[in-house]
């Protein structure tokens, strides 16, 4: 069979068989986001160009190099969303949610696009899990975020990932720290790519998140950032690690971090795995709201990436248990005993269990089959004799044990008895296996 078309390149279909992955991870971070006061904001997927190259900055490789950009019939530029703090800000800002007063507390799922070479944990189209902190300028709401962030590798069992953190001062202390950049990396400026040469009297820290490994060399020699943030700054730095210990929550001062989008101010930080790199990243960005056209708002955030925690999860060999089974199929015999099995099945779904029967025509035998498919916890026949009599046997299709049931008003009390009974019984099980 030939397609007209395949998926494009850098974008992946997620599948049934794998969506209970994504399904049992963000049902964690729901709720974790939750637990820590925060409430669901959904934002567009595209946005007016210029939201982004105010907000990421236009010396960012995601502007200049990675973005979706296009105009639209009526002549407006318009981009792909490349990460999601940016269209967070923006709603924040157009309706007025600050009236409600500070903090904002708001969490996200969201797609993004950033046009990159594909590789090891990393699509054009990505998933991002986000939360955000608008309007807290205390140390506290650092170590808050970061803890969040923690809560979630917690939950789901994940091992070995550091988190790694650094201060990259406020537009108070960055100039001379900027002014001392500009120094080191003239020296090597012949040795630096095209981008970073056209960084280097606009934006030298963008020179130290370049991937070009020439860059990278140049850059572990760069003068520390940490040497030149003020008092006020070194003073948040040290209180932000000082609620980390406080909490419990381990860490690594790494100079070297400072994070690819230009709104980043002071904390900044990564969650880092080995064989993955970075699976969450983040920091505080207290000039983003003030650059978008509101008053000066201390904010803060990060955005974890789904795909590269999920090559996390496989690579640690934890295990994301799979959706519940079908709790009942049902097969009926005759077009009499369909309608039966039919209303049977619908009874069984408003009582928010799962239940199946034949919507494609197979036969006895390949229902059952399919009824192991599904991996039914019970299945029920009804033919012309079940029906003139009444009742059913509901086979329990893991022990293999029957019991009979009315095919009357008093089915579904004598099916959820069978079933609550199954029930504790694997619970009994799996209490004697701990015991």
């Amino acid at each position: 069979m030939k397609l007209i078309t395949n998926r494009v390149y850098g974008a992946e279909d997620i599948l049934p068989a794998d969506v209970y992955r994504w399904q049992f991870i963000e049902d964690i971070m729901r709720k974790q986001a939750q637990s820590y006061g925060f409430r669901e904001i959904r934002t567009p997927v595209f946005e007016h160009t210029e939201l982004f190259n105010r907000s990421v900055g236009d010396t960012t490789d995601i502007v200049q190099k990675e973005m979706y950009t296009f105009d639209t019939k009526g002549g407006d530029s318009i981009s792909l969303k490349p990460e999601g703090t940016a269209g967070a800000a923006r709603a924040m800002l157009e309706h007025g949610i600050y009236n409600d007063g500070y903090p904002i507390k708001a969490y996200y799922f969201t797609a993004c696009y950033r046009y990159e070479k594909k590789n090891y944990g990393r699509q054009r189209e990505f998933h991002q899990f986000g939360m955000e902190v608008f309007g807290a300028a205390s140390p506290f709401a650092d170590a808050e975020v970061m803890c969040a962030a923690n809560s979630v590798f917690q939950r789901l069992g994940v091992r070995d990932i550091t988190l790694e953190i650094n201060s990259i001062g406020c537009p108070e202390c960055r100039p001379k720290y900027t002014a001392a950049l500009k120094e080191y990396f003239s020296a090597h400026e012949e040795d630096l790519c095209d981008t970073c040469r056209s960084r280097l009297q606009r934006n030298p820290m963008r020179i130290l998140d370049c991937k070009s490994p020439v860059c990278s060399e140049i850059a572990k020699n760069a003068p520390n950032v940490l040497d030149y943030i003020c008092d006020d700054c070194s003073r948040h730095f040290e209180e932000v690690k000082s609620c980390l210990d406080a909490a419990g929550l381990g860490y690594k001062v790494e100079p070297t971090i400072v994070r690819g989008l230009d709104y980043y101010t002071r904390t900044v930080f990564e969650f880092v795995a080995p064989d993955i790199g970075t699976v969450c990243g983040g920091g505080r960005y207290d000039g983003l709201v003030e650059e978008l056209g509101g008053q000066h708002t201390p904010s803060l955030g990060f955005g974890m990436g789904m795909e590269r925690l999920l090559l996390m999860l496989k690579n640690q060999n934890i295990e994301i248990p799979e959706p519940p089974s079908c709790d009942l199929y049902v097969i009926g015999l005759g077009d009499k005993a369909k309608l039966k099995a039919f209303s049977i099945i619908e009874g069984v779904r408003n009582a928010s269990l799962t239940a199946e029967g034949d919507i494609v025509g197979r036969t006895l035998k390949a229902q059952m089959k399919y009824a192991n498919k599904v991996k039914a916890r019970f299945s029920m026949v009804i033919g012309d004799s079940e029906l003139e009599n009444g009742r059913a046997i509901l086979k329990n299709m893991e022990t293999g044990s029957q019991t009979s049931v009315s095919l009357g008003d008093s089915f579904f009390s004598e099916f959820f008895a069978a079933y609550v009974e199954d029930d504790n019984t694997k619970l009994l099980t799996q209490l004697d296996n701990i015991n």
